[in-house]
């Protein structure tokens, strides 16, 4: 059933404004990455420096094993890029545009 517009003038400039449903769902997955405390503990350490698993596991008190499965949805997800130094494999945050958002929820939750 189609409902009866109150302001069709509104609902036609939020439609404009809409994305597709690949954004949405790229979108979906960027901020499902914000929804586990270890992926955002990884994520608040590699913004400060570039680290191996074993850094982060030992800094987090966790298995390597715990953290390569983090570590993995976070590439997966292109938010984290690698760098391989012999056997080591070091993880940085690919751009600051994710630290921008930590930074603005952190603020939020603060206020």
């Amino acid at each position: 059933m189609k409902e009866k517009l109150i302001d069709p003038e509104a609902v036609a400039l939020c439609r404009e404004g809409m994305l597709c449903e690949k954004d949405y769902d790229d979108l979906t997955l960027i901020f499902d990455m914000f929804g586990d405390s270890t992926r955002l503990k990884i994520m608040s350490a590699l913004f400060t420096h570039e680290l191996c698993v074993g850094d982060l596991a030992a800094l987090l008190e966790m298995s390597t094993s715990a953290i390569s499965h983090q570590l993995a949805s976070l590439k997966k997800t292109k938010l984290v890029t690698t760098r391989k130094i012999g056997k080591n494999v070091y993880y940085s945050m690919a751009d600051e545009h994710i630290e921008n958002i930590y930074r603005m929820a952190l603020e939020h939750i603060r206020e």
